[in-house]
């Protein structure tokens, strides 16, 4: 049997719009894609692929506590009041649709219905009507990338894990973004939260949309060769995005400005000579030149006013003589 990943592409490739794409009428019409047609059609396959599988035989009953979610899963958070309500429908109806799941080891990993596993979890279900298929993990990693890619609620950050973890599945990046129905242009924007550094990935596991998938690219293209003076810059322009003081989409060109201002020397920097003034073996003060002009300072009780009268007539005499 061919793979999925090649029933997924073979479907895409004669695809020339979303509106020709025709989903099984008993499913559920899917949010629309918000990438290419053929994105829809790789949803549109893998929802009959699922919608297959819902079908595929007798429901048993597994131990909730047996089972673990797909670990090929992209969605880390999920909807608390969606999830309370399904809950509360499971305990007065139970539950209508049974979960997919296949075996590994002792236990099960979830194919579909992770919504529902959780949602019995809440209640302090013990068991779950389960539909035992047998995938690999090919499969596996497929399903859940493109099922999950196309729904507006799922931001990019979790996109970009869900599609690295299954990078691996494909023998290059061209195919990958053939198979998702998205450019490769936009294949490597995802691809670039993978190279952010470590204090903004800690940040983006808690809290998913704190970054955008153009922001990351942005951020990315800044600091790529630069040194660690550069890192501590983002990391204290990156703590005002979580902080809510800076948008998320004006970080990377924050961080350049910032960049730039280090570069540059202060005005009159780079020719500034300083001479200092001694008295008695003490410094009294000194006399800096640079492109603003002479500054004379004097330290504070090193004069007395006949001598700090003989420095006023001197200076009215220098510009006496000009005059």
């Amino acid at each position: 049997m061919s793979s999925l990943r090649d029933r997924m592409m073979s479907k895409t490739a004669e695809v020339r719009a979303a509106k020709d794409i025709q989903l099984d009428p008993q499913q559920e019409k899917a949010a629309s894609p918000r990438t290419a047609p053929g994105m829809a059609a790789a949803l549109a396959s893998a929802q009959q692929r699922i919608a297959q599988l819902e079908q595929a035989g007798p429901a048993s009953e597994a131990p909730v506590a047996d089972i673990v979610p797909n670990p090929w899963q992209p969605r880390q958070v999920f909807n608390d009041a969606k999830l309370v309500q399904l809950a509360e429908s499971i305990r007065e109806a139970g539950l209508v649709q049974p979960i997919v799941v296949r075996r590994v080891g002792a236990g099960f990993q979830i194919v579909a219905g992770e919504r529902r596993w959780r949602a019995h979890k809440m209640i302090g279900k013990e068991s779950i009507k389960v539909l035992v298929v047998d995938l690999s993990d090919e499969e596996m990693a497929m399903l859940a990338l493109v099922e999950n890619v196309a729904r507006e609620d799922l931001c990019d950050y979790e996109i970009s894990r869900s599609i690295r973890r299954t990078e691996k599945e494909f023998p290059n990046r061209k195919r990958m973004a053939e198979a998702l129905g998205i450019s490769r242009s936009e294949l490597y924007r995802y691809l670039s939260f993978g190279e952010l550094p470590d204090f903004v990935l800690q940040d983006l596991d808690v809290q998913p949309r704190l970054l955008g998938a153009t922001a990351a690219e942005s951020v990315v293209s800044v600091l790529r060769g630069r040194n660690d003076a550069a890192f501590e810059i983002a990391k204290d322009l990156w703590a005002r995005v979580v902080a809510g003081d800076l948008e998320q989409s004006k970080l990377g060109k924050a961080i350049k400005q910032a960049l730039e201002e280090q570069g540059k020397p202060a005005p009159g920097v780079s020719d500034r000579s300083i001479d200092k003034i001694f008295a008695s073996g003490s410094q009294a003060g000194s006399i800096t030149r640079d492109s603003m002009g002479l500054t004379v300072k004097i330290k504070a009780g090193m004069l007395t006013v006949d001598k700090e009268k003989q420095i006023r007539d001197l200076v009215a005499q220098l510009f006496a003589d000009n005059g």
